[in-house]
């Protein structure tokens, strides 16, 4: 059986297009092989408020749970409750050159946002070892990306590959997929550009517990055109086919097939508020039960981190040895 590795970070709130482009194919290939993890140390690359940190690290946890993931089939749980995540970094930072890390492209995007003279952690420059070390640890065999973090498997390849090569056989060299089912959901007010998770008050973006009048507001007030012809035309009507894949995506239908029931936009965004609130309802009540009772859900990944650690300490233990540390 295919294993598969998939972490989701803790920062912002989840939103549709984090449902329909990616954590929806999470929920419908689960199996016994299907490891999810909430990447909290990643999110530490940037300064963060303790408080917030731990509320979204849980409120994540409490979502993915909402939205189907069974820790009874699949195993889910918080990175930072497993030690062996931290320890197999070092290794792997020892794996890595200079070069390669000062190479990634999202690190020399962020230090750039940053400016001369701006904080920029080291963290920053050496996550990419910490997220190998996350994906070694348990012999995935796939990692489901976007195609903004193929850089980052293709450097897990490569030190997967080096210590294989120094040291003996040690790692399962995963790979890359790019999973095509999930919709691509644009920003509802600039369709050309994604929703995002950083902005709770951003009205282009839906959130998954966002109340349904203001679900049906923020559609309501989509930026379409002024042609008028409903149809799918990504380059040349951004906004209606944005409404159109959101419509498709909750449905499970094609964007092309919604367009033809429509001749007018008013209808297509009143339905599309409709189908939208009606997917969400029973995510939103499983969560309000799920938030009502946290001990609950620390219970489940506690579950989950247990299960994790026996695959994550039988790699590390063989890493160690491998490399030559004196056994414990």
């Amino acid at each position: 059986m295919t294993r598969v590795f998939s972490g989701i970070k803790p920062t912002g709130h989840v939103h549709l297009g984090n449902l329909l482009g990616a954590l929806i194919p999470w929920v419908e290939r689960q199996d016994a092989d299907s490891i999810y993890c909430v990447v909290d140390l990643h999110a530490l690359t940037v300064p963060q408020d303790p408080d917030e940190l731990r509320g979204t690290t849980l409120r994540l946890a409490q979502v993915l749970l909402s939205l189907g993931l069974d820790p009874e089939v699949c195993t889910l749980f918080v990175q930072s409750h497993v030690h062996e995540h931290t320890e197999l970094a070092w290794l792997m930072e020892c794996t890595a050159s200079f070069g390669e890390l000062s190479r990634m492209t999202q690190f020399k995007d962020k230090s750039d946002k940053a400016g001369r003279g701006g904080f920029v952690s080291g963290g920053l420059f050496t996550y990419p070892a910490l997220m190998a070390a996350d994906i070694l640890l348990y012999d995935a065999d796939e990692v489901p990306v976007g195609d903004d973090q193929r850089q980052h498997v293709e450097l897990t390849r490569d030190l997967a590959e080096r210590f294989n090569s120094r040291y003996g056989p040690t790692f399962t060299v995963p790979r890359a997929t790019f999973p095509s089912a999930g919709a691509r959901v644009m920003d509802l007010q600039e369709p050309t550009a994604k929703m995002s998770k950083s902005d709770d008050q951003a009205p282009g973006t839906i959130l998954l517990l966002d109340e349904p009048k203001a679900i049906e507001r923020k559609i309501k007030r989509a930026v379409t055109d002024s042609d008028g012809e409903v149809r799918f035309d990504v380059e040349a009507k951004p906004g209606v086919s944005n409404l159109l894949s959101i419509l498709a995506g909750v449905t499970g239908r094609t964007p092309e097939a919604v367009a033809a029931d429509y001749e007018r936009y008013g209808p297509l965004k009143a339905d599309t508020a409709a189908a939208v609130v009606e997917r969400l309802a029973p995510i939103q009540t499983r969560y309000a039960e799920l938030a009502a009772d946290p001990a609950e859900t620390a219970r489940l990944l506690a579950v989950g981190a247990d299960r994790a650690r026996e695959t994550a300490a039988a790699t590390l233990a063989r890493a160690r040895d491998n490399i030559g540390l004196l056994p414990r």
